[in-house]
């Protein structure tokens, strides 16, 4: 069998057992999620076994540390996903949801309402979470899920699969609403982009280049979800003793994920005093450091490299951060701009009218004032989990969770009228 034909009857397969979710209501849903819960939980053993012959492979394979620790599951971790799946299943219904209602001179009732997708298709990297958190929040919202993680994580996402397909059957919710696509053969992505008519929508989550590859190569609409070069911007307004640890949490906290923040942007006025303390703070929890010719003439004896026009615009997932000092809010706005990702930017001041010119100059799905850039997150945020963050405008833009999986239908009700 071909990867298309193997796609396609996934596809074909789910579709079909989405009908088990159209009949169904908000809260059997839930119950399904509350079945998933348990069941990741009462499983761990399993999972954190599985997860165990992923992280022996890419240990041997020499991943990086990276993503490594993207990969790792720990008793915590699937906790949290279990968690994660509880929070989703206690939100409203997001189906059946009416957005607007009129009545037209004819006296035709118009009606227009929340409904799925159908048929998502994911593609992931190594994060074996994704399975889970992506399941629960395409089933809360109706949609049938076509699951295309890396094969570095294909024991983790095989047995989590296997997992929910089991919890599902105790419901009134089909298995078969969750489908594994295999990893182990390249042609099965190609296959997922190329599936339209088949599929109704695919959405990357991972590195740089995975992304750019499905948006690239895809046939099938996709919502981009982007890389995160992230800032945080110190103003010379600046509460300094809020603004050492946002730095640090930002990066240190999880410098792994894409809102972690990469540059450190300092006005010039608090310059001499604020660069040596936050260097430290920053070296002093392991991070590398780069800065332009300014920060390095305030460094001292804290080691520092020349940042490169590379440095600036690299997402780079580790404890490694780039310092720069600026004239301005409107020239850290100008750096942004240059650099940036659109992801998630943050402002760290007690001035209102220059946090409201950052908010306005910055082209991004978050902003944040006076806090860690890390709580763009459908979790923090209150989406229970998050399908992933778009960067994109068109549809949905910032983390995306159940609303941002629906789409809508017209309802249009009349009493014999004809057009003439």
């Amino acid at each position: 069998m071909s990867a298309t034909q193997l796609v396609n009857g996934l596809a074909d397969t789910a579709r079909a057992a989405a009908r088990t979710l159209s009949a169904s209501t908000g809260a059997e849903r839930a119950s399904a999620l509350n079945a998933i819960a348990d069941a990741v939980i009462a499983r761990t053993a399993e999972i954190l076994a599985a997860n165990e012959e992923d992280m022996v492979r890419a240990r041997a394979a020499n991943i990086n540390d990276s993503l490594l620790d993207r990969l790792l599951l720990t008793p915590a971790r699937v906790e949290g996903i279990a968690n994660g799946a509880l929070q989703v299943s206690k939100l409203p219904d997001p189906l059946g949801i009416t957005l607007r209602q009129s009545t037209l001179p004819n006296g035709i009732d118009l009606k227009q309402i929340t409904v799925p997708f159908g048929v998502i298709g994911m593609v992931y990297e190594a994060r074996p979470n994704v399975t889970v958190d992506a399941a629960v929040i395409l089933l809360m919202s109706g949609n049938a899920a076509l699951l295309r993680g890396s094969s570095s994580a294909s024991a983790s996402n095989q047995i989590l699969i296997t997992v929910m397909r089991d919890a599902l059957k105790t419901t009134k919710i089909s298995p078969d609403v969750i489908q594994l696509v295999p990893s182990d053969d390249r042609d099965t992505v190609k296959a997922l982009l190329n599936a339209r008519g088949k599929v109704d929508l695919v959405i990357p989550r991972g590195s740089a280049s995975l992304i750019r590859m499905v948006v690239d190569e895809s046939t099938v609409p996709t919502i981009e979800t982007g890389a995160g070069v992230c800032h945080v911007y110190i103003d010379e307004f600046a509460d300094l003793a809020k603004a050492v640890p946002i730095i640090v949490n930002s990066k240190v906290q999880r410098p792994s994920v894409c809102n972690a923040a990469e540059t450190v942007l300092i006005h010039k006025t608090i310059a001499k005093d604020f660069v040596p303390v936050a260097l430290k703070a920053l070296h002093d929890a392991g991070v590398i450091l780069h800065g332009d010719a300014d920060v390095l003439a305030l460094a001292g004896s804290i080691p520092m490299s020349a940042a490169t026009e590379e440095n600036w615009c690299t997402e780079y997932g580790t404890l490694e951060m780039n310092v720069a000092i600026v004239e301005s809010v409107d020239a850290a706005s100008e750096h942004i701009a240059k650099y940036g990702t659109k992801h998630t930017e943050a402002i760290i001041t007690e001035n209102k009218a220059n946090a409201a010119r950052f908010i306005a100059l910055s082209d991004c799905a978050a902003v944040m004032v006076n806090t860690s850039t890390r709580f763009t997150d459908g979790e923090q945020m209150g989406f229970g989990a998050e399908i992933g963050i778009s960067n994109q405008k068109l549809h949905a833009r910032g983390p995306m969770g159940l609303e941002a999986m629906t789409t809508t239908t017209w309802i249009v009700t009349g009493d014999g009228q004809i057009r003439s």
